[in-house]
């Protein structure tokens, strides 16, 4: 009996392993919805974008140059989505500039996912306006 309750627990072990390890074999970091569906507008689309730069931006305060480009639907990943583009000088934590960055705001189902660090295509051809409230961030 003790060697079956044995077996039965390494088989318990064998398939929670398993399971917690086959979320690593994704190889795409992008969350999807449910369906393939047109991906609604998002729209409190830069109110989401200052409150997350407000914790990713090393220095929020003293943003120069900001401007941003209203979404358009990009394939990203095989899919369509919302990306929002942004031009931006931000301070470094020593209090020098280092130059504009471009960065790509992704909205899956009208809610900012994550920022594309490296937008070349996604943000290719944007037509950018200012954004001041970015300019205007504080901690």
């Amino acid at each position: 009996m003790s060697c079956k309750l044995a077996t039965l627990r390494n088989f318990g072990f064998v398939v929670l392993a398993a399971a917690a390890l086959s979320g690593c074999a994704s190889t795409d970091n992008v969350s999807y919805s449910s369906d393939n569906s047109e991906q609604p507008y998002p729209p409190n689309y830069r109110t989401e974008i200052l409150a997350f730069l407000r914790t990713y931006l090393n220095e929020p305060r003293g943003v120069k140059e900001a401007a941003i480009a209203e979404p358009v639907q990009r394939k990203i990943a095989g899919r369509m989505r919302y990306v929002a583009c942004l031009r931006y000088n931000a301070r470094e934590t020593d209090g020098s500039y280092r130059g504009a960055k471009e960065r790509g705001v992704l909205f899956i189902d009208g809610r900012l996912d994550r920022i594309i660090e490296k937008p070349e295509d996604a943000c290719a051809g944007s037509t950018y306006a200012p954004f001041p409230e970015l300019e205007k961030l504080t901690r």
